[in-house]
């Protein structure tokens, strides 16, 4: 049922109102939780690779890879159905998925089952953002938007602050206290899993409790009920998970069959050759398999949904605004991840220490960054349609020589001072990034919109990120140099933020004309 005059009354009344904030402090919450499930196998890293017997590429396979490509994978149809079916029921079941699975983490005892387990990790985590994304966004104004989005963002770097902090303090704290291992054989790393995921089944209850928001309501545009969003969904589940991908091409006619499975060839040709050139089968089969998962799924948005189509896929803003904040998401991840195992290695600090240190200082940079980000993108904006990008410029600018300095002192005092700002420099993007995504869409592709993005920050940031340093460790035989490889990349994504400002303005400008151009019935 459309909702009625009355309904819609009460629903804008709670538009950028105090519901809002409330809503918007829950969420931050769920990110919360959702980065220290993701994040704390930082700090139990060297235990893990002791105890399950792999090295640095192998576990930044399992913190990168084998979760970003399942995040991603699953993005693309939770992202769709979160622009059509109810998104706070979304977000109930996927925190749930996710907490369990990482409480199983703790029960992992070799590699493949631990590889499992960050793959259901992954699949629940796949729900939050889109839903976020969404949801505050019909629940705040545009002119507030990007502080909204950035506040929601914080939630990154306190879970990731905390994580470390908990996992080092649970992981010692209980080797401490059993040091032959505790109740059912359990060591510190696996205790720690379980101690985070838990408390999440519990969130999830919260979780359920929050009101729905009218799609579109923010911006004026009321979009209709979608009356039959679970048959969607399957659909757009068969465009991304092979071998469905086969018949759900076919259905587009020959050609649309053709031209799948020759992409399917050409990326397991690409898949191999990594293989045979660099080891490592697992890291490039599960890229290879995001990889055509992408093509496929953006072949069927092009047969299926044209004005999405042209607002993602045919934008190319939209494309570069992906590329690019994937790119400086590698760095992110990469420095976040390798960071505490660097400092237990380099500064033989114990992994209590280094968690609170580089996990407090992480914390309160990463919050800072991202808030004084967004506030500072927003009043940019004010003047200049395109303005928010100097702020992920500044950004890249400040980073590079801090990474230098961090991994270059030999003083870990001055390694935690610099890995605080680095925490403040580099989270600086993450509102601005965010809030550009939705404003080149419609209301109703948001989830779409944002599902696209986060494959650019996990197929090519968390997919590639830590596990490269990881293989670069390996191959220099050092973790600080295998870091300082990353500021090669700094350039690159300052051209490209050059690119998207000039085009910017000009996509944001025309998104309604264009989509209506191909079919879009607003």
């Amino acid at each position: 049922m459309e909702p009625t005059e009355a309904e819609i009354a009460e629903a804008k009344s709670r538009v950028g109102g105090p519901y809002s904030w409330y809503v918007l402090g829950v969420l931050v919450l769920v990110y919360v939780f959702n980065f220290i499930d993701r994040q704390i196998m930082s700090i139990l890293a060297e235990d893990i690779k002791r105890d399950l017997g792999i090295g640095d590429a192998e576990i930044g396979f399992l913190y990168g890879t084998v979760f970003g490509v399942f995040y991603a994978l699953f993005g693309i149809p939770l992202g769709r159905l979160a622009d059509m079916w109810h998104r706070v029921r979304l977000l109930t079941a996927g925190l749930t998925l996710w907490s369990g699975m990482t409480a199983l983490s703790g029960a992992a005892q070799n590699f493949g089952q631990l590889a499992a387990a960050r793959i259901g990790v992954g699949v629940g985590e796949a729900s939050a953002t889109p839903v976020a994304y969404s949801v505050l966004s019909d629940y705040f104004p545009k002119e507030k938007r990007a502080t909204a989005l950035a506040v929601y963002s914080s939630g990154l770097y306190l879970g990731g602050g905390i994580s470390l902090f908990l996992g080092g303090f649970i992981k010692d704290g209980w080797n401490d206290a059993f040091p032959g291992g505790g109740p059912l054989g359990l060591v510190g790393w696996q205790a720690a899993f379980m101690a985070v995921g838990i408390p999440g089944l519990l969130l999830a209850i919260w979780v359920s409790t929050l009101k729905e928001p009218i799609r579109g309501l923010s911006e004026g545009i009321i979009m209709p009920k979608e009356p039959r969003p679970w048959p969607k969904f399957f659909t757009e589940l068969s465009s991304v998970l092979p071998p469905f991908t086969f018949f759900h091409a076919a259905r587009y006619g020959k050609r649309a069959l053709i031209e799948n499975v020759i992409a399917a060839f050409v990326i397991a040709a690409i898949a191999w050759g990594l293989t045979q050139l660099m080891g490592s089968w697992q890291q490039w089969l599960a890229l290879g398999t995001g990889s055509y998962a992408v093509f496929s799924w953006s072949q069927s948005i092009k047969m299926r949904d044209r004005p999405t189509y042209q607002l993602i896929w045919g934008t190319p803003a939209f494309i570069l605004v992906v590329i690019t904040f994937g790119i400086v998401s590698l760095k992110g991840y990469a420095v976040g991840f390798w960071a505490a195992p660097y400092a237990m290695r380099t500064f033989q600090v114990d992994a209590a220490t280094a968690g609170l240190f580089l996990g407090g200082g992480g914390a309160l940079g990463g919050f800072l960054g991202v808030i004084i980000g967004g506030r500072m993108a927003d009043w940019f904006k004010r003047g200049n349609p395109a303005g928010r990008l100097f702020v992920p410029m500044a950004g890249i600018f400040a980073t590079a020589p801090l990474i230098w300095l961090q991994f270059t002192t030999e003083s870990v005092a001055l390694f935690y001072v610099l890995a605080f700002f680095n925490s403040i420099t580099g989270s600086m993007w993450v509102g601005v990034a965010a809030a550009t995504t939705q404003d080149l869409v419609l209301p109703r592709m948001r989830g779409a919109a944002t599902a696209t993005y986060f494959l650019g920050t996990t197929m090519i940031g968390l997919g590639l990120g830590p596990f490269t340093v990881g293989k670069l460790s390996e191959v220099f035989g050092s973790l600080a140099k295998a870091n300082l490889a990353l500021i090669t990349l700094m350039p690159v994504a300052a051209v490209l933020l050059y690119l998207i400002y000039r085009q910017l303005p000009a996509a944001e400008a025309s998104r309604l004309d264009r989509a209506r151009a191909h079919g879009e019935p607003v």
